[in-house]
């Protein structure tokens, strides 16, 4: 797993879909449903399709307020790998 490929394609698709959008609570949970599979498949086709994918897509409005996120797993330092992005619309 190479996060560095993997990371350029969540930003590519992030970036893609989300600039110049505004926020919208109606439309987040289709949005981040459509956002994550939109990755995993981008993910899978360039070349990690044998990999087990776990995306996750958090949306939120700034209001200047923070946000701390936390999540647990099993995780295997020699084999298990991750990627994230950041995107803020301004």
């Amino acid at each position: 797993f190479k996060p560095a490929i993997v990371k350029e394609c969540i930003r590519e698709i992030v970036r893609e879909r989300l600039s110049g959008m505004q926020y919208d609570p109606e439309e987040v949970p289709e949005l981040s449903r459509s956002l994550a599979d939109c990755i995993k498949d981008k993910v899978k086709n360039a070349g990690f399709d044998r990999y087990k994918l776990v995306v996750q897509v958090v949306i939120g409005e700034q209001r200047g307020q923070g946000v701390k996120m936390s999540s647990r797993c099993l995780w295997d330092s020699d084999t298990d790998n991750y990627a994230e992005d950041v995107f803020m619309n301004v």
